[in-house]
């Protein structure tokens, strides 16, 4: 049981460190002793968890996944009961994303930048997209709209954007800017 422990201790402190480093770094700006020093973990502790540095990263990019749907679908409650608000409301997560540490961008769209097409990080964040669509497209139907893939495909090109956007101008604005733009690509739709 102390096994047990230790092993899932040292792979969160891997998995905190891979995540704070290759969010500011990206997948390839950082080597696997740089995630081995920040974690303060030994080379055979980290590959005892993680046999290559693609399974960290595709370790790391399901760990972002659940993190990351869950701050959006916290940030649509937020937003009320009724589904249209829904789809504007999720836009805070973004504000709130980068309130909490600036924007890096899509840790998503950072992977598929960088990785192969036939690697475990890109399936990775390719699920996570077809994830994240299906719930915009549910909330959608929900709200009633006329097109919920069309109204979903919208919205998603809305967060890739202030993503991107914030990464590149690093102003917070852009959030402001795509959340407005989904109020009217709603009501447009609904």
């Amino acid at each position: 049981m102390a096994t047990q422990f230790r092993k899932t201790k040292s792979e969160e402190r891997i998995l905190a460190a891979a995540a704070e480093l290759f969010y500011a770094h990206g997948l390839r700006g950082v080597g696997v002793d740089q995630v081995i020093a920040a974690s303060g973990v030994s080379k055979s502790t980290l590959y005892a968890h993680f046999r290559t540095k693609e399974e960290l990263v595709a370790a790391y990019l399901r760990r972002t996944d659940d993190s990351w749907t869950a701050q959006l679908r916290a940030a649509a409650e937020r937003a009320g009961d009724d589904p249209a608000e829904r789809l504007v409301g999720l836009f805070d997560a973004l504000t709130d994303a980068f309130d909490r540490h600036g924007f890096f961008g899509c840790p998503f769209v950072s992977a598929a930048v960088e990785a192969e097409l036939d690697s475990e990080a890109r399936a990775v964040t390719v699920r996570h997209t077809r994830r994240r669509q299906e719930w915009l497209a549910e909330l959608s139907r929900q709200a009633g709209a006329g097109d919920p893939d069309g109204l979903a495909r919208g919205i998603g090109l809305l967060v890739d954007g202030a993503l991107a956007s914030g990464r590149l101008l690093q102003d917070r604005a852009v959030v402001s800017a795509a959340k407005s733009a989904a109020r009217v690509l709603v009501a447009g739709h609904v």
